[in-house]
C-alpha cells in the first residue's frame, strides 16, 4: 500500500510515530534458503537507514515523552508507517488502520488525506485478500479526497491511490493516467515510480519501465526498491539479477509482512527456474513469517504438484482459493485435478472460475487473460480470440500476447497466432508456458525443428510448468522423435564458391544462419553465477541488465 506518507498521520489528527519507534524491530521467519551476503548496494543502503535513524534519534531525545520512554506503535500507526516505506502492510495493521480512518472522516469529512489513506487500505486489503467487492468503496473514498482537495491542488496520495486501484482491477491504462499525473505533482515520490513499473509492464512498454526503474533507484533505497528492481528483472528473463535483489530485499526486511512477501516472490522465481523443493522453502518461510499471506498458499500447491504431491497440492489450492477466491486458482487447481483423472472436481471447479469472473467484473477487474485462456483450453477457443483481441487494444504486454496466440492456435489460425508468440516470448519473462504455447503452434504449421526446440526449451526452463501440458510437451518430443541425421539443410557448411571472372577471387561466404554456434553465442555469465544462469541465458537469447544504463541492477551483481 505504497500511496501513503509517514506525514499522513499528523496531518488527519492522530500521532505520527517517530523514527525510532518506526525502527523497532519485530520478529521475523526463518532465514531463505540459500541466503547471500549482502550486495554493496544493499550494505550501503542499510548503512544509510541506521545512520539516519541515529540522527533522528539525537533529536528525538530533546522531545519530552512523560516517564521519558515512547509509546510502541499501534496497529493503525504500523500500516501507516508501512506505507510510507513503500512496504506490505500485515493484514491486521490494516483493518486497524480502515477503522480508524473511517472514523476520522466520519468527524472531518474535509480530511482530503484521511480519504486518501481509507481509499488505499481498501485498494491493498482487497487485493491481499482477493475481497474484491470492497474496490467500490475503495473508488468512493478517493474520489473524495480528490473532490476535497483536486489533483491540481498537489493531491498526490489520492492520484497515488488511483492508480493502485487501477492496477487491481487490471486497468493499466487508467493507472498510467493516475500514476502519471501523480509523478508531475510529485517527481521525487519514489512511490509513483514502482507503481508505474507494474502499470508500463502491463502495457508492453518497456522503454517507459525502464525509465521509470531509473527514477526509483535514484529517489529511492531500501528493499522495497530493490523488490521493485527484481520484479522487472524477472519480466525481462533476468533471473540471477531478479534472485540477488530478493536475496537482498529479505535480508533487509524489517518486518515479517514485508519479509513474507519478498521469500513470496523468491519462491515464484525459484517455482519459474524449475525448482520446485527450493520454491517450497521460499512458500514455508513466507507462511511463518505471517500465516496470512494467502498467495504463499498457492504457490505451496504449484511446487507440491510438481513434486507429484497431488492430494497436498489440492489441499493447498482449496486453502489458497478459500483465504483469496482469485480465479487464476481456480483454473490451476481445475487443471490439477483433470491430471488427476479427477473430471467431476475439475468441471465444477471451472464453473466457480466463471461465477468468480462474473462477480469480479461486476466491481470492475478484468481478468480477460485468465478467462481467455481458460475459454481456449476448456471451452468457446471462438470467444476467447474475441475477448483477447479487444484486451490486446487495451493492454498490449508480454502476456496478452501469448493468451492471444494461444487462443487463435487452438480456434484454428495458427499462421496469425506465430506472430503473437513470437512476440510474447521476445518481449516477456522466461516463461516454460510461453515456450510450450510456441512450440505447438510450429508444430501445427508444420516446422518440426522449431517445434521440438521449443518443446525442449519449455521442460528445460521448468519441467513441471503444468500438470497437464508439462506431460503433453514430453509426448509431443517422443512423437517427433530425434531430428534428421547431420542436422537441417540450412545449417550445412556453403558449396564453395566459383572464382569471381572480375578480380579472380571468391564470394565472401554468407553469414552464418542464427541457429548455428557461431552466430548464437549467449553473453557469458559471471565466475559468481551458477551454471544454471548460463543455460537460461543460452535458453532465452535474453541479455542481461549488465551494461543497460536504463536498467542497471541494484544490489545485485550483473550475471
Amino acid at each position: 500500500m505504497e500511496t501513503m506518507e509517514h506525514g499522513s498521520a499528523t496531518e488527519s489528527g492522530t500521532r505520527a510515530p517517530n523514527a525510532l519507534e518506526a525502527r523497532t524491530p519485530e520478529p521475523s521467519g526463518p532465514a531463505a534458503p540459500r541466503r547471500r551476503r549482502l550486495s554493496p548496494v544493499a550494505r550501503k543502503a542499510l548503512i544509510s537507514a541506521v545512520a539516519g535513524c541515529a540522527v533522528l534519534a539525537g533529536v528525538l531525545v530533546l522531545v519530552p515523552w512523560g516517564d521519558g520512554t515512547p509509546p510502541p506503535p499501534g496497529p493503525a500507526d504500523r500500516a501507516l508507517l508501512a506505507a510510507g516505506a513503500g512496504l506490505p502492510a500485515a493484514l491486521p495493521d490494516l483493518a486497524a488502520l480502515i477503522g480508524e480512518r473511517r472514523a476520522q472522516v466520519a468527524k472531518h469529512p474535509k480530511d482530503a488525506k484521511s480519504w486518501a489513506v481509507l481509499g488505499s487500505a481498501y485498494v491493498e486489503q482487497a487485493r491481499r485478500t482477493g475481497k474484491h467487492a470492497a474496490y467500490p468503496k475503495a473508488e468512493r473514498a478517493l474520489r473524495t479526497s480528490l473532490t476535497v482537495r483536486p489533483a491540481a491542488r498537489g493531491n498526490v496520495d489520492a492520484l497515488q491511490g488511483m492508480a493502485a486501484l487501477a492496477d487491481a482491477r487490471h486497468d493499466h491504462r487508467a493507472a498510467k493516467k493516475w500514476g502519471e499525473q501523480a509523478v508531475a505533482a510529485a517527481p521525487a515520490r519514489w512511490t509513483v515510480h514502482a507503481r508505474l513499473i507494474d502499470t508500463y509492464t502491463g502495457l508492453g512498454d518497456a522503454k517507459r519501465a525502464d525509465a521509470a526503474l531509473e527514477k526509483l533507484q535514484k529517489y529511492g533505497k531500501g528493499p522495497a526498491v530493490l523488490a521493485g528492481a527484481a520484479e522487472l528483472y524477472r519480466e525481462r528473463g533476468w533471473r540471477e539479477d531478479a534472485a540477488a535483489g530478493l536475496s537482498d530485499a529479505v535480508a533487509l526486511a524489517e518486518s515479517p509482512a514485508a519479509e513474507a512477501e519478498y521469500q513470496h516472490r523468491a519462491g515464484e522465481l525459484a517455482w519459474e527456474r524449475g525448482e520446485p523443493a527450493e520454491a517450497l522453502h521460499y512458500f514455508d518461510a513466507a507462511l511463518r513469517a505471517d500465516p496470512t499471506h494467502h498467495a504463499s498458499h498457492a504457490g505451496r500447491a504449484r511446487a507440491l504438484a510438481g513434486l507429484d504431491r497431488g492430494t497436498d497440492a489440492v489441499a493447498a489450492y482449496q486453502t489458497a482459493y478459500g483465504a483469496q477466491p482469485l480465479p487464476q486458482y481456480a483454473l490451476e487447481l481445475g487443471e490439477l485435478y483433470e491430471s488427476l483423472d479427477l473430471e467431476p472436481a475439475a468441471r465444477g471447479q471451472y464453473e466457480r472460475l466463471r461465477t468468480r469472473v462474473a462477480q469480479e467484473g461486476a466491481v470492475g477487474v478484468g481478468d480477460e487473460g485468465v478467462l481467455g485462456l481458460f475459454e481456449a483450453d476448456h471451452g468457446d477457443a471462438g470467444a476467447a480470440v474475441k475477448r483477447l483481441e479487444a484486451e490486446w487494444k487495451r493492454h498490449p504486454g508480454a502476456r496478452v500476447a501469448d493468451a492471444l496466440g494461444w487462443a487463435l492456435h487452438r480456434a484454428g489460425d495458427s499462421k496469425r497466432a506465430e506472430k503473437f508468440a513470437k512476440r510474447a516470448m521476445e518481449n516477456g519473462p522466461l516463461s516454460a508456458l510461453f515456450a510450450y504455447h510456441r512450440a505447438e503452434i510450429q508444430r501445427e504449421l508444420g516446422d518440426q525443428g522449431a517445434a521440438r526446440r521449443f518443446f525442449e526449451q519449455a521442460l528445460r526452463i521448468n519441467p513441471h510448468f503444468s500438470p497437464l501440458l508439462a506431460p503433453a510437451a514430453r509426448a509431443a518430443l517422443k512423437d517427433l522423435g530425434e531430428p534428421p541425421e547431420g542436422g537441417p539443410e540450412q545449417v550445412q557448411p556453403p558449396a564453395p564458391a566459383p572464382p569471381s571472372k572480375a578480380g579472380g577471387g571468391h564470394r565472401p561466404a554468407r553469414p552464418a544462419p542464427s541457429g548455428s554456434p557461431s552466430a548464437s553465442a549467449s553473453p557469458s555469465p559471471s565466475a559468481s553465477a551458477p551454471a544454471s544462469a548460463s543455460a537460461s541465458a543460452s535458453a532465452s537469447g535474453k541479455p542481461s541488465p549488465a551494461g543497460t544504463p536504463s536498467a542497471k541492477p541494484s544490489g545485485s551483481a550483473a550475471p
